[in-house]
């Protein structure tokens, strides 16, 4: 049954795997997403569930465990935080490539390099231009609560198997670490051989049920043109993600003048400038990208036609303005405020950042 509970960001994403009837969860530790594979043994999830909770022995290796799990039709998932995705990069695009559906997330810390345990925004163009080689996007959602960490998890699921493709949860050392009330989903059934074969048997490597041929998964073509093809593929998947299956959520945008983009834990504090500035005359809102691939182009570009400006909030040195800027495409001032190294920014940091837009 549902049950509401008081969680870390981080515990309630193991909960909901195992809610979810995932077949396996391969991790390995590194701060500020430890607790995820600490949740997952604490909590004997193959004697719950049968869910195989496996710590590798490198993050390289749990990202090619994914890999497997997902060929044979399996739910998989894996979580780290940024330099350990910097290391499953090529597991990620092998995935992208050969069109597997799995579940990641990653709790950015700030970098770069080793960097520190603190949070940070600086992994947006890791998570949305591709990260690894070749041309590839995941979907990526951007949790912005407890609550998101945990729903985000079916909703990730359905569109990796929708797709065929790998999802990303893009979190970072807030929602990780804090703690809210949650509600978590009923226990889902796992899906058993027979269901997995009925449902996924089309690509699935699930052996020869009924003597049927063999599926072969594979992201290597020798041939150009059938690279090409594959590419172009792949290509027409991602336009139907951005048609069809991209969020985005808007507060008090209707008679806004200034518009701040945020996502994750910055869209939540700038809701406290939003406060701050009306109270001092200046209508503001924010527009919230839940899912930052695909982007929300269309809504950021109907209010580039209305509004005076935007200002991109982000922890990091600019990122997601670079997208904001691209979008608006010059017809209104984008700027940006961030801070990285692990600082957050305050509401009235933002707002002073936005009185400073509307003087220039």
């Amino acid at each position: 049954m549902a049950e509401l509970k008081l969680m870390k960001g981080n515990e309630a994403f193991g909960e909901a795997l195992i809610r979810e009837g995932v077949d396996g969860y391969f991790g390995y530790p590194i701060t500020p997403q430890s607790e995820v594979i600490e949740y997952l043994m604490t909590e004997l999830t193959h004697e719950r569930t049968g869910m195989v909770t496996l710590q590798a022995e490198s993050e390289i290796a749990a990202i090619n465990m994914v890999y497997g799990a997902a060929a044979s039709g399996k739910k998989s998932a894996t979580s780290s935080s940024s330099p350990g995705i910097s290391l499953k990069q090529e597991g990620i695009s092998y995935l992208a490539g050969a069109e597997l559906p799995c579940l990641m997330l990653n709790v950015v810390r700030g970098g770069p390099g080793l960097g520190t345990i603190q949070p940070s925004q600086a992994d947006y163009f890791q998570a949305t231009k591709g990260g690894g080689h070749g041309d590839y996007h995941m979907y990526v959602l951007a949790p912005a609560s407890v609550q998101e960490m945990a729903d985000f998890v079916e909703d990730g699921f359905d569109i990796a198997y929708k797709y065929k493709t790998p999802v990303m949860l893009l979190s970072d050392g807030v929602i990780g670490q804090m703690m809210e009330k949650v509600m978590i989903k009923e226990q889902k059934p796992r899906l058993t051989d027979q269901e997995i074969h009925e449902k996924h048997g089309d690509w699935a490597t699930i052996g020869r049920i009924g003597g049927r041929e063999r599926n072969i998964i594979t992201s290597l073509y020798l041939k150009s043109d059938q690279m090409e093809e594959h590419n172009q593929k792949l290509q027409a998947k991602y336009k139907k993600m951005e048609e069809d299956d991209c969020r985005w959520e808007e507060i008090q945008t209707e008679d806004a003048d200034y518009i701040i983009v945020a996502y994750g834990s910055s869209a939540r504090i700038s809701q406290k400038t939003i406060q701050l500035a009306r109270e001092k005359g200046i209508k503001l809102g924010v527009l919230r990208p839940i899912t930052l691939f695909p982007f929300p182009k269309k809504p950021i570009s109907e209010l580039a036609n209305r509004v005076k400006g935007f200002l991109a909030v982000e922890m990091s040195a600019g990122q997601l303005v670079e997208d904001v800027r691209l979008t608006v495409n010059g017809k209104v001032k984008v700027e940006h405020f961030g801070r990285n190294g692990g600082i957050i920014p305050s509401p009235v940091e933002v707002l002073e950042a936005i009185e400073k837009l509307i003087k220039e």
